[in-house]
């Protein structure tokens, strides 16, 4: 059955970004996402869709969600998993990016899960390997697996995005997931509006509306997510304070009532409670938060499936 949705059309052979995907492949891969939700919900949650494949998860930048999800993804299919990390690796002796993926190509891998704070070094794998190269986030530019679970669990939530308000409050400028998700909503039908502060709003970003007024995005907002402050990268003089900050843009339960009623609330995470949005709201009904990190496991099985498998049978 997999085997037939992923014949329908034929598939890119890398996942770095949405330019090479069309709508159509992304409503084949959500349909095997559905699928692999099914073996998800069985006592044995495994299956031999992927044996004989080995895939090497590369994260030269921490992580947890993802890092976990993709292994767990990768494992219940079958794969081998080899899973690389910068602080124990020959990085630290002046090794560059290109020799160490070469280093690790030379041991068979068949799939690369890649993140990098450094933007475009999946870009560059694809030209390096000639493997399949999954884009984990690279720097400010892509998280394109986080936008695919977000999208996934607002199309459990709400039937469509044809036409539906989603509103995006945070830091926009530093937010990878923001630009994924403002490049994969609108190919799905969704009006995105992107909302922070000026400083922390990015120029140059086809497709959205941009405003500093939280009133505005969250007006009949179908759904809204909250993006975490990454003070990490942020230069001097960004924002005034981030008491200033929690005061204009938190999502509390009061400004969440300017969305439409029962707007599912979403975040990427690692999340602070309190700051971008009030902590009860975490565990509301209305949030989807759990219910995404739980569909990122089912959708980047179909991501793997369908780069590795789906694409030879197509």
């Amino acid at each position: 059955m997999i085997t037939e949705l992923t014949q329908q059309t034929t598939l890119p052979k890398h996942l770095l970004d949405f330019q090479s995907w069309s709508r159509k492949h992304i409503e084949d891969l959500f349909e095997t996402a559905k699928l692999m939700q099914e073996v998800l919900s069985r006592p044995v949650k495994k299956v031999p869709a992927l044996t004989g494949f080995t895939v090497a998860t590369v994260f030269f930048e921490n992580s947890t969600r993802t890092r976990l999800s993709f292994e767990l993804a990768a494992r219940r299919m079958s794969a081998d998993v080899l899973s690389f990390s910068a602080a124990t690796s020959s990085l630290a002796k002046g090794e560059s990016y290109k020799d160490t993926l070469l280093t690790l190509d030379a041991m068979g891998i068949d799939a690369y899960v890649i993140r990098t704070d450094a933007a475009g070094v999946p870009y560059q794998a694809v030209r390096w390997l000639g493997k399949p190269i999954i884009n984990a986030g690279d720097g400010w530019r892509a998280h394109p697996t986080q936008a695919l679970l977000d999208a996934f669990s607002l199309l459990e939530r709400l039937g469509s995005l044809e036409g539906r308000k989603i509103a995006i409050v945070g830091d926009i400028l530093h937010s990878r997931v923001a630009r994924s998700n403002a490049e994969l909503l609108p190919m799905l039908g969704a009006e995105v509006w992107l909302c922070g502060p000026a400083t922390l709003l990015p120029g140059g970003l086809p497709n959205v509306q941009m405003t500093t007024h939280l009133h505005e995005a969250l007006r009949d907002a179908d759904a809204v997510m909250a993006l975490r402050l990454q003070r990490e990268r942020m230069d001097k003089g960004l924002l005034p304070s981030l008491p200033e900050y929690v005061a204009g843009y938190q999502i509390t339960q009061e400004r969440l009532g300017w969305a439409k009623p029962g707007a599912p609330l979403l975040h990427p995470g690692p999340m602070n409670r309190d700051v971008e949005l009030e902590g009860t709201l975490a565990d509301a009904a209305q949030s989807l938060i759990e219910r995404q990190v739980a569909n990122g496991q089912a959708v980047r099985m179909a991501v793997l499936y369908h780069l590795l498998v789906g694409r030879k049978s197509a």
